[in-house]
């Protein structure tokens, strides 16, 4: 038995009737009509549909970058703002420290003029009336009938007085044999 047996006498591929040939081109291109019109638009909405959507998220996907670039360049441009407020601020605050210590330092040097004038004439005051009531200095000697000192009220006591020491030899001796 060979391969080729019960074949026509025009092969394997083809049918021995014409009729069937002509059959099975009217059916092929009967199930060709039918996908054509079936099943190809399905495919090619479905088609359609994924390209749109795909480039809808290209697109999609595009502006939201362009947007958060825009958002990056507004942020560093309010950053670089900020900074440079908060270096102003800064150097304010600097410069108006300095302006209040420079102040400071001035008040406390007329306050400090003041109180060193107002020592030196209280001082000087002092002095002068040290020097009008007492009329000797220590060591001088006095003769009969002579003033050494003048009194006043000064030195919290009630009435006037004059406190004094007589010493013979560097020791106190009582003034009462000397005065009148």
């Amino acid at each position: 038995m060979t391969f080729l047996e019960g074949t026509g006498p025009l092969g394997p591929l083809l049918p021995e009737h014409p009729s069937e040939f002509i059959v099975g081109i009217v059916l092929f291109l009967i199930i060709l009509a039918v996908v054509w019109k079936k099943v190809v638009p399905t495919f090619e909405a479905t088609y359609a549909a994924r390209a749109d959507a795909i480039r809808g998220g290209i697109e999609r996907a595009d502006k939201a970058q362009a947007e958060a670039q825009a958002a990056l360049e507004q942020y560093r441009s309010q950053l670089s703002e900020a900074k440079d407020e908060a270096s102003k601020i800064r150097e304010d605050a600097k410069n108006a420290a300095a302006q209040v210590q420079a102040e400071m330092r001035a008040n406390a040097a007329a306050e400090s003029a003041r109180i060193v004038a107002a020592g030196h004439i209280q001082v000087d005051a002092e002095r002068a009336a040290a020097r009008e009531s007492l009329r000797k200095d220590v060591g001088d000697w006095v003769s009969a009938g002579e003033t050494i000192a003048s009194s006043g009220s000064s030195g919290g006591q009630k009435s006037a007085a004059l406190y004094f020491e007589l010493r013979l030899k560097g020791k106190p001796i009582n003034p009462k044999t000397w005065l009148r």
